[in-house]
């Protein structure tokens, strides 16, 4: 198996939408009453969290190897 390099902001941006697909199920299961609004703060927040994480991300990445190959 290939292996591939880690990256962090798709991690969180799939822990939030999954996160919102279970927010949504729960409600369409019944066991709780989910407003319809509540999944843009989710949606957007977590892809603005995974911007940042993957910018963050390659910053620690691009500085690391800088200085390898001094």
């Amino acid at each position: 198996m290939l292996r591939h390099e880690f990256q962090p902001g798709k991690l969180v941006a799939g822990l939030f939408l999954a996160a919102t697909g279970a927010v949504y199920a729960g409600d369409a299961g019944g066991l709780w009453d989910t407003p319809w609004f509540v999944a843009v703060p989710l949606v957007v927040g977590g892809l603005c969290l995974a911007g940042a994480t993957a910018v963050l991300a390659r910053g620690i990445r691009r500085r690391g190897g800088a200085e390898g190959q001094r």
